[in-house]
């Protein structure tokens, strides 16, 4: 039964790696030029090792007189080879740093991509530190493979036919001898192959777990300290080290005691050689030349069919690595309505021309894959020119249906779409969030300037329009009393501003977006009551075909809506206006 189990795991981890190494070809293909470049490389250096040991053995029984020949032209030739050699190498090396920085550079853009226009909700299953980690690492091994293995196994394979060619030619017994290592060493890599395999992807979880808790430490640092958990996550980092020193150390011991096996095995093999050799030069059957030959070659055939064999554990480095970026690049793309393309070209005119989008779900439902539904069958419906609300308790959906408008997420039942005032429909999906402008709850400004974080959505903005839209969420005053204005840098999390001037930078970068319809997530929580009413009013008086849609807890601002809409228990009621008056009453 166990052998059955095991067989059976090891073809599923065989079809595995022959579908991650079918991947990878496809990246080598685009780089066939450089391939075939190392590959020429590779072939001629090893040529001209194997003619320098057929020299050396010429020049060795030239001068012990055991053969004519010119020795003047066979020391010409090994030098040279060596000059060769040397020169080979020094113009590899440079031109290896330049072709591996690109071909890395264009494996991680691709890869990038990919992952950037990957359906939110599949990628939202991973943490982004394991995200990261496959990116930066994974992709690092997958990238240096393309150039590196491929040719390296084919300049091996070379290396060690022409050894075998060569010893084969003079003397067909020592190559027999010299390959005694070959049935044991195939042996040990099949046995040891599934093994390796496994504790390479093990020693990647752990990896990626380490990255997981260094991110989350470092972002949330000011909480660590506020809630005195310092030693707390201490203790915790330390368990992580642990744990993934016992897992490098598991995976280096069984490629310790392989590499001891077969240098136990190779040694056997070289001293068979070197007896053997010595037998047949006492006996007079060869030179001393040939002699030192063969023991060049002996090592050298040796070394090379381990040298081929090796390259498993590279292997499976590879494709484990391989398969790991699979796993996240192979989830489902974002949709994008590309049938409603002309529609979608229609409306972005009628945008143009200040008509205003509506916005509408129609008997909407909604569940994630690990949950309950979130929304059932609801309605709502917001117009160009108004504020609508949505108010609710945390956790009964506002989030969900904002992700929704965004397009991050579709609905199982039920359709949501924009709709120009001509009647022109388009469903809610990543095409249709250049229709939005959206302010989340919290900070999003990223490092930079004030200027370089307006300009991510508009980036034609001149410094006039940056200053227009700090004016319209209140944010000029104390912009300009910084030292550098709009150019004044930004640090990490906007730490420098307070909760209330850096919500006020966001909406001003959401407002130069233009977009018609603007989305704020309890955008305004931090503002004191007139500033939060001076800036909503600012924004519909500065575009009134906008459809503005807020989140939001605050009676301050539900005075001001056109409609405000209730979220409980998977339903998304209108509210009435008395019923409206009863709620700021219970704030």
């Amino acid at each position: 039964m166990w052998k059955r189990l095991r067989e059976k795991y090891t073809k599923v981890m065989l079809m595995e790696m022959i579908k991650e190494a079918r991947w990878i070809l496809g990246f080598s293909r685009k780089y066939w030029k450089e391939i075939l470049y190392y590959l020429i490389i590779g072939i001629i250096g090893s040529g001209m090792g194997l003619a320098s040991t057929v020299a050396s053995k010429l020049l060795i029984d030239t001068v012990t007189g055991q053969e004519r020949g010119r020795l003047s032209l066979i020391v010409v030739v090994i030098v040279g080879l060596t000059l060769g050699n040397i020169i080979s190498s020094i113009i590899t090396k440079k031109i290896d740093l330049r072709i591996g920085l690109r071909v890395n550079r264009e494996i991680q853009e691709e890869i990038y991509q990919q992952i950037m226009v990957t359906d939110w909700q599949e990628l939202s299953e991973y943490h982004s530190g394991d995200i990261l980690n496959r990116f930066a690492n994974d992709v690092e091994t997958v990238a240096n493979s393309v150039l590196q293995w491929i040719p390296s196994m084919i300049v091996e394979l070379f290396e060690f036919i022409g050894v075998f060619v060569i010893i084969l030619y003079y003397d067909p017994a020592m190559a027999v001898i010299a390959l005694m290592s070959a049935p044991v060493t195939i042996v040990m890599s099949r046995f040891v192959g599934v093994r390796m395999r496994k504790h390479n992807k093990n020693m990647r979880v752990i990896n990626s777990k380490k990255m997981q808790f260094e991110q989350e430490s470092f972002y949330n640092i000011q909480q660590v300290k506020a809630f005195n958990l310092t030693a707390l996550f201490n203790r915790r980092f330390s368990d992580i080290q642990k744990e993934y020193i016992k897992a490098t150390l598991e995976y280096n011991h069984i490629s310790i005691y392989t590499s001891a096996f077969m240098s136990l095995i190779g040694t056997i093999v070289s001293y068979s050689c070197f007896g053997w050799g010595i037998y047949r030069l006492w006996s007079g059957a060869i030179t001393y030349g040939t002699m030192t030959m063969f023991l060049q070659l002996a090592s050298s055939l040796s070394v090379g069919f381990s040298a081929l064999v090796s390259m498993a554990p590279s292997a499976i480095e590879i494709t484990t690595a391989a398969g790991r970026i699979l796993e996240i690049i192979n989830l489902p793309r974002e949709q994008e309505t590309t049938n409603e393309k002309g529609a979608n070209e229609e409306v972005n005119i009628e945008c143009k021309d200040e008509q205003g989008l509506k916005v509408v779900f129609d008997d909407v439902s909604f569940s994630y894959k690990k949950g309950d539904t979130v929304l059932k069958k609801v309605c709502l419906e917001a117009t160009p020119n108004e504020i609508v609300a949505l108010v609710g308790p945390s956790g009964e959906g506002k989030t969900t249906t904002i992700r929704m408008l965004l397009g991050l997420i579709k609905p199982q039942n039920g359709t949501c779409y924009i709709q120009s005032k001509s009647g022109k429909r388009i469903s809610l999906s990543a095409v249709t969030r250049k229709f939005f402008s959206y302010v989340p709850q919290g900070n999003t400004l990223f490092a930079g300037t004030i200027a370089e974080n307006m300009r991510m959505v508009s980036p034609n903005a001149t410094d006039e329009e940056i200053i227009d839209a700090l004016k319209i969420v209140c944010a000029y005053d104390f912009v300009m009393a910084l030292p550098k204005g709009i150019n004044t840098t930004i640090i990490e999390n906007g730490n420098g501003f307070s909760e209330g001037q850096y919500q006020r930078l966001c909406i001003a970068r959401a407002i130069l977006h233009e977009a018609p319809i603007l989305l704020l997530d309890e955008a305004t929580s931090a503002l004191d009551v007139a500033t939060e009413r001076k800036v909503l009013r600012n924004i519909l008086k500065m575009n009134k075909s906008r459809t503005c849609i807020i989140t939001t807890h605050r009676p301050s601002v539900l005075s001001m809506c056109n409609r405000i809409y209730q979220i409980h228990k998977t339903k998304i009621e209108l509210m009435s206006e008395k019923e409206v008056e009863t709620l700021m009453k219970e704030f």
